[in-house]
């Protein structure tokens, strides 16, 4: 799988996908969707679709897809090979959201929570799917949150296509297996991958499995906390464990607009439309640049 387009990139979102095969845009197909990387501190999150047509489902069955948890890396990589000597017949399309994006969605003043960046992921393939020409009759859905008001979710945003939603999917049905293979490989070698736009001494890619209860990424945090800018951008700094670290081995800042113990109060409004020198706007950091952060102007 070719990651050179996020590997350039990998501050916001990435979208990678196959050539749509021909069979797909004329016969009615099934579409499958599931994602890697939901739970872990470290790394992006990596929502896959996978789609062939009906009258092909059991030449993909053939393939003894499976749930990507219950395979191997090695497992996983060689079926990702077989479905991509198959691309006469089966498609797939991803998107790989970047911790910085998870992030600042979660943490912005307008809250963007995990469940719905996740349902807006899914449904934003699906209708990618659709603008590409695919053929999409019917929807299987691993889900996120509670599966009835999920399938209501997405039949309402595709009424004339039959969706299900349901826990395990990807263990019931072989093209929801496709998606989580398709999902698990881009988010592996994502992760394996990983170009870090930081500047970082003695940089320690031996982080474990990257999820909050692991001690050995527990480790790796502590150990790569910056003490005023936080933890590189592979960190998700929206997950408690970050934040816990954060509490304990950063500085505590004051920012220029918080007011200190001994101000006596807000000078009158109107001294802010006082005539001055004008200055030119002081660029902010790149740390703040890249996480689309900015000062509060108006409450």
């Amino acid at each position: 799988m070719d990651l050179s387009e996020l590997e350039r990139d990998n501050t916001g979102r990435c979208r990678l996908n196959s050539p749509v095969p021909a069979v797909c845009r004329k016969e009615p197909c099934v579409l499958g969707v599931d994602e890697a990387g939901r739970g872990p501190v470290l790394g992006p999150m990596v929502y896959a679709i996978c789609y062939c047509p009906l009258s092909r489902l059991a030449d993909l069955e053939a393939l003894k897809v499976a749930d990507s948890k219950t395979l191997s890396e090695s497992e996983r990589d060689r079926l990702f090979a077989k479905m991509e000597e198959d691309r006469n017949f089966v498609g797939w399309a991803l998107d790989v959201l970047s911790p910085n994006l998870i992030s600042t969605s979660m943490l912005g003043r307008v809250k963007y929570n995990l469940n719905s960046l996740s349902h807006d992921t899914a449904a934003g393939l699906v209708q990618y799917a659709l603008h590409q020409g695919v053929n999409v009759a019917q929807v299987f859905v691993d889900t996120v949150g509670l599966p009835e008001t999920y399938q209501e979710r997405l039949q309402q945003c595709f009424p004339n296509i039959e969706v299900t939603v349901k826990a395990k999917a990807d263990a019931l049905y072989p093209v929801v297996s496709a998606a989580s293979i398709c999902a698990k490989v881009a988010r592996d070698q994502a992760v394996k991958n990983w170009q870090f736009v930081e500047k970082l001494q003695d940089l320690d890619i031996d982080y474990g499995s990257g999820y909050p209860n692991d001690p050995k990424t527990k480790a790796w945090l502590r150990k790569h906390v910056e003490p005023i800018f936080g933890f590189p951008q592979f960190v998700r700094f929206s997950w408690r464990t970050a934040q816990s670290i954060l509490e304990k081995e950063a500085e505590v800042i004051t920012w220029e607009d918080s007011p200190t113990e001994d101000e006596e109060g807000l000078g009158r409004i109107t001294s802010y439309f006082s005539e001055g020198p004008r200055t030119r706007p002081r660029l902010s950091h790149r740390y703040f640049q890249e996480r689309g952060l900015e000062s509060v102007t108006t409450l």
